[in-house]
C-alpha cells in the first residue's frame, strides 16, 4: 500500500471528513466552497453521492485538493488513478475513446505517435489557420454592436480545431460538424415527449451521421496524406509498424474537437471580459501589443505571441479565476494513502483543479483579478509547484496546451487592436457553472463591441 505519512498516523476511509451536504449554489461557487472546506478538513475529503448516482459513480466521492494533491494524483502517484474509470463513466459512452481516457500502456504508446503533430514548430502551420478564421469571425462584430464573446469564441474555437485537426474548413460542413457535436454534448432526455429507448435511438443516429463525416475525411487522408493533425493520426506508426484503427482515429479525434474548443472557448471569453472590466490593465496589454506588432508590421507571429507576457499573464489569470476544468476524474484502482487517510481501490476521485485555484496560502486575494501575480518577483505560480494545473500537469499534461495559448493570444491580440468592450450592462452577472467536469456559461458574456 504506497502511503504518504507514517503509519502510525493513518485513520482509515470511514474516519475521513465528510461534507454533509452542499449548498444550493455549489455549481456557482465550486471553487470556492472547495477551497474554504479544504481549509478546514484538510486536503482530502467525502462526499456521499445521491443513491440513483451509485451504479455508475459508486456511494463516495473524495475529493482531493491542492498541489500537493495534484503532484500526487498527476505525476508521481499516477499509476493509482485510471483515467478510463474517471472520465468514461462521465462521457456516458458519447463519445469512442481517445487520450483523454486511455490508461498506460496504451495512452503512453499513443500519445508518442501523436506528439510529432502537437510539436511547437508546428503552430507555424497552425497559426494562420487561427489568424484567417479569427478575421472572418469578428470581421462583423462592430456592426452588431453587441455580441456575445463566448458564442462567438466557440465559434472561432470549434473552426479553428476542425481545420487544424481534420482540415474541415469554415462552411456549411463546419457548421454541419459542430451542430453534430453540441447535439451529443448538450443531448437531454426529456421523459414526456419520448421514451429511454427513442432517446438513445435519435442518440446513436446523430454520433453515426458524425462518425460518417468523420471517417470520409479520414479515408481521404488514407489516399492522399497530409501535415495535419488527421494526416498524422492516419500515417503514425508504433514500434511494431502498428497504426491507428478506424475506432481509434474516431476517438481521437472525438476528444480533440471536444477538448481544442471548449476549454479555449471558456478562456477566451473570460479573458476579453476581464479586460474589459479592468481597463488600467487593458491599457497594459494594449502598450505591449502596440509594441510589439510595430515590429511585425502588425502581423501576429509565433514570436509574437512568445513575447506577449502581459497578455499571457491575463491568459492564466483566466483560467485561474475560472478554470475550464473543475473536478477532473478518477477511478482508484489501487489502495492508497494520502494526507493520513486511507483511500480503498474502487473509489471514485475528484481532484480539484478549480479549488486549488483559490486557496489563499497559494495565491493572495485568490479571488481577485490581478495578473502581476504570475509576474516576477512575486511568481506565485512557479513558487509552488502544481499550484497553476489549467492545463493539468505532469507527463499526461493536456497534449494540446501550446496550441491553446497561441490560440487564446493570437484572438485577443487581434480583437483588442480592432475593437473596444464594454459590458453589456453595469450590473451584469456571469454565471460560470460546473454541472459537469467542464465549466460552461449559462446566457454568456454580451459585451458592446465599437471599432476602437
Amino acid at each position: 500500500m504506497e502511503t504518504t505519512i507514517t503509519d502510525e498516523h493513518i485513520k482509515s476511509f470511514e474516519e475521513m471528513p465528510t461534507l454533509e451536504v452542499v449548498p444550493d449554489d455549489y455549481v456557482l461557487n465550486m471553487p470556492t466552497y472547495l477551497a474554504a472546506q479544504s481549509q478546514k478538513l484538510g486536503p482530502i475529503f467525502r462526499r456521499k453521492l445521491p443513491q440513483e448516482q451509485w451504479a455508475v459513480f459508486g456511494k463516495w466521492i473524495v475529493y482531493m485538493i491542492g498541489p500537493e494533491a495534484n503532484k500526487f494524483v498527476l505525476n508521481t502517484h499516477r499509476d493509482l488513478f485510471s483515467h478510463d474509470k474517471g472520465w468514461t463513466p462521465t462521457l456516458g459512452g458519447i463519445f469512442y475513446k481517445g487520450l483523454l481516457n486511455t490508461d498506460d500502456p496504451e495512452h503512453a504508446k499513443h500519445r508518442k505517435m501523436m506528439n510529432p503533430a502537437f510539436a511547437v514548430v508546428y503552430m507555424n502551420r497552425y497559426l494562420p489557420i487561427m489568424r484567417r478564421v479569427i478575421e472572418e469571425r469578428t470581421s462583423d462584430w462592430a456592426k452588431q454592436k453587441e455580441v456575445d464573446v463566448y458564442q462567438e469564441c466557440r465559434k472561432i474555437t470549434f473552426d479553428v480545431a476542425a481545420e487544424s485537426l481534420a482540415g474541415f474548413k469554415t462552411g456549411p460542413e463546419v457548421d454541419k460538424l459542430r451542430e453534430l457535436f453540441y447535439a451529443l454534448m448538450f443531448a437531454d432526455f426529456n421523459p414526456k415527449t419520448e421514451t429511454i429507448e427513442q432517446f438513445y435511438q435519435k442518440y446513436y443516429a446523430i454520433r453515426d451521421n458524425l462518425n460518417r463525416m468523420l471517417l470520409e475525411m479520414v479515408n481521404e487522408r488514407r489516399k492522399n496524406p497530409t501535415d495535419d493533425i488527421l494526416g498524422t493520426l492516419v500515417t503514425a506508426q508504433d514500434e511494431d509498424g502498428e497504426t491507428f484503427t478506424d475506432e481509434q482515429i474516431l476517438g481521437q479525434l472525438h476528444i480533440l474537437l471536444v477538448a481544442g474548443h471548449e476549454t479555449t472557448t471558456t478562456m477566451s471569453a473570460w479573458l476579453l471580459y476581464l479586460l474589459a472590466t479592468n481597463p488600467d490593465y487593458l491599457a497594459r496589454v494594449h502598450a505591449e501589443l502596440d509594441e510589439i506588432l510595430a515590429e511585425t508590421g502588425g502581423e501576429i507571429t509565433l514570436e509574437a505571441t512568445k513575447s506577449m507576457k502581459v497578455l499571457g499573464n491575463a491568459v492564466d489569470e483566466a483560467g485561474r479565476l475560472h478554470s475550464p476544468a473543475g473536478n477532473v476524474p478518477r477511478g482508484v484502482v489501487k489502495d492508497f494513502e494520502f494526507g493520513g487517510y486511507q483511500v480503498p481501490e474502487g473509489t471514485r476521485v475528484a481532484l480539484s483543479l478549480a479549488a486549488c485555484h483559490r486557496l489563499p496560502n497559494i495565491f493572495a486575494d485568490p479571488d481577485k483579478f490581478d495578473p502581476d501575480r504570475f509576474a516576477p518577483p512575486r511568481e506565485e505560480d512557479r513558487k509552488t509547484p502544481y499550484a497553476l494545473v489549467t492545463f493539468g500537469g505532469g507527463p499526461r499534461i493536456c497534449i494540446g496546451m501550446n496550441f491553446a495559448l497561441v490560440e487564446m493570444k493570437a484572438l485577443a491580440a487581434h480583437v483588442l487592436q480592432k475593437f473596444s468592450f464594454a459590458p453589456a450592462s453595469p450590473d451584469q452577472e456571469i454565471m460560470h457553472v460546473y454541472y459537469s467536469p467542464v465549466a460552461a456559461i449559462l446566457g454568456g458574456i454580451p459585451l458592446k463591441v465599437t471599432d476602437r
